[in-house]
């Protein structure tokens, strides 16, 4: 019955390591949105695109 309480503890300390490590990558990503002016953290992905005419060389 030790084993399984020990079992039962460590596993309810891992889920709570586990949400406290998700609510500082949400806190983190939602901070890097906000610093880059983007309304929400949902579409930190998407943004404008500004055009690099000296990264790509014209074809033959």
């Amino acid at each position: 019955m030790f084993d399984y309480e020990l079992h039962r503890h460590r596993r309810d300390q891992l889920i709570r390591e586990a949400d406290a490590e998700r609510l500082a990558r949400q806190a983190r990503k939602a901070r890097m949105s906000r610093a880059r002016g983007r309304g929400s953290a949902g579409d930190a992905g998407e943004g404008r695109v500004a055009p690099d005419n000296r990264s790509f060389v014209r074809a033959a």
